[in-house]
């Protein structure tokens, strides 16, 4: 099928059951909208143990006058890491966040993805909660934890594509996917500012403890209402139910799916996914990882201020993320632009943009000037999500979680390299060193919107059909009659 028939039948069928379903503006009554709000806090909570450390380190690492009984007095840090040991320490998490990406994606095709996002976040957490004692009591032992984090939360970007292929019908594919994916943004702007209080307050410690415990509370709302797929949940209504079978034919939780290996890996649209997603993971780890550091190193900022100012980007990712999802599928709703052009529009500019913004970066002498163009690069570079992010699920809706594992884990390579790679240029430090960082970033952004401009598709690529028989669905030869007799019995070829 066409990318327009496949559009043209999504339209047929939310006319259909539009009638039957409650008004756009009562999400509440959506199972799919809770599902994906709730999964919005669940990617809040995985960035924001993903992040804690990039501010406590700071804490951990900055000089220190210590006055003892005898009233001798020491200087210098609790942790005397240098440079590159703090380096491994911020990229430790990674290790393992890259080892799952391929695995988390395969497995949440063959059994679902609730189950393996749920397990993603709740054992980071509880890891998340000995951390201060793995710190002080040997930097090899946080390191361990830290990369066994990672191995758990690798999983999550992966899988929760599963939850979507069985939750959310094509013309919502944006808005519910970006809805859940601001949550790692949300979580970011407000883990950093508190744990900048936190660790001002009561310690760096505090950090560890208050966002382990938040993300295990998370994790038992999270196993309790959510369901597999929309057959699966109890409190669904009958017209949304029918609405999801009806866009999404039989989508069982459970099915034996194959995957075309060979297809797959030799596939120029997934390719240049795969690039986007790296380029857009380079830009995001440089943010997460050493923007804190820059904001000491150039601006000479405290704790305090560098928590607030380094979450500004995040506020901008945040709404910005929403407002493209938003646009995105109004463009593919109305038709103005198909799929295709749709996805290229927001990931192509996104990145020209962004690369931009950090170019301006890199000569801007101004503390407010640097600032203004690290929050419009990031609030502005964020929009790609709403063209490669979810371009996953338009090229091979079936496979999606187990493409964007091949695309997490070539993604997860930039949160390795990053921070190795400051940690060797950025060693005195000084403003010309950041520069090479922030241009380094810039060209990367480049390549990923060139790559992705040639090669990106919005449609259902040809090893990716499946054939569905047990829904009846509009056949693409129905609509181009203008037949919209939905009930119509035939097998035909699956447009998700």
């Amino acid at each position: 099928m066409t990318e327009g028939s496949e559009q043209t039948i999504a339209q047929i069928i939310s006319s259909e059951f539009s009638s039957k379903t409650c008004p756009r503006w009562m999400f509440w009554k959506k199972r799919r909208y809770v599902v994906a709000t709730i999964a919005f806090f669940g990617f809040f909570n995985a960035s924001a143990l993903k992040a804690n450390l990039s501010i406590a380190i700071v804490a951990m690492t900055e000089n220190k006058t210590v006055v003892f009984v005898d009233n001798t007095v020491e200087n210098g840090p609790e942790f005397d890491w240098d440079s590159k040991i703090q380096g491994y320490v911020l990229s430790s998490f990674f290790y393992g966040y890259i080892t799952t990406q391929l695995f988390g994606g395969w497995l949440s095709a063959k059994i679902g993805g609730k189950k393996l996002f749920g397990v993603g976040v709740g054992v980071p957490a509880l890891l998340t909660l000995i951390t201060p004692w793995c710190a002080k009591t040997n930097v090899y032992l946080l390191l361990t934890v830290r990369i066994i984090e990672g191995v758990f939360e690798g999983v999550t970007y992966p899988c929760i594509h599963a939850v979507w292929s069985r939750w959310a019908p094509p013309l919502e594919r944006t808005k519910l996917a970006t809805l859940a994916f601001s949550g790692s943004y949300v979580g970011t702007l407000v883990s950093m500012p508190v744990s900048a209080y936190l660790a001002t307050v009561l310690g760096w410690p505090s950090i560890f403890y208050f966002f382990g415990v938040v993300g295990l509370v998370w994790f038992v709302i999270w196993w309790i209402l959510v369901a597999e797929s929309p057959a699966e949940d109890p409190r669904i209504s009958k017209g949304e139910l029918e609405y999801i079978q009806k866009c999404l034919g039989n989508v069982d939780a459970k099915r034996n799916i194959t995957h075309p290996w060979k297809e797959i890996f030799t596939s120029l649209p997934v390719l240049a996914i795969v690039v986007a997603q790296f380029s857009d993971s380079w830009g995001f780890y440089m943010l997460l990882t050493e923007l804190p550091k820059f904001m000491k190193d150039t601006l000479n900022f405290d704790l305090d201020k560098i928590g607030l100012v380094s979450s500004l980007p995040y506020l901008a990712m945040a709404i910005m993320i929403q407002l493209s999802g938003q646009i995105a599928d109004w463009l593919r709703e109305k038709k103005i632009f198909t799929t295709t052009y749709v996805r290229k529009i927001f990931t192509c500019g996104a990145f020209v943009v962004h690369a931009a913004f950090i170019l301006a970066v890199v000569f801007s002498t101004s503390s407010a000037g640097i600032i203004i163009y690290v929050v419009m690069a990031a609030g502005l570079g964020v929009c790609s999500w709403a063209g490669f992010g979810v371009n996953y699920l338009d090229i091979a809706p079936h496979h999606a979680s187990f493409i964007m594992g091949i695309g997490s884990t070539v993604g997860s390579l930039a949160g390795i390299c990053n921070p190795l790679l400051t940690g060797y240029i950025v060693t005195t430090p000084t403003v010309e060193q950041w520069r090479i960082v922030f241009c380094i970033a810039s060209g990367i952004f480049l390549f990923g919107a060139f790559v992705y401009s040639i090669f990106a598709s919005g449609e259902v690529q040809p090893w990716a059909v499946v054939v569905e028989s047990k829904y009846d669905l509009p056949t693409e030869e129905l609509v181009q009659t203008g037949h919209q007799n939905i009930s119509h019995q035939k097998d035909v070829f699956s447009i998700l």
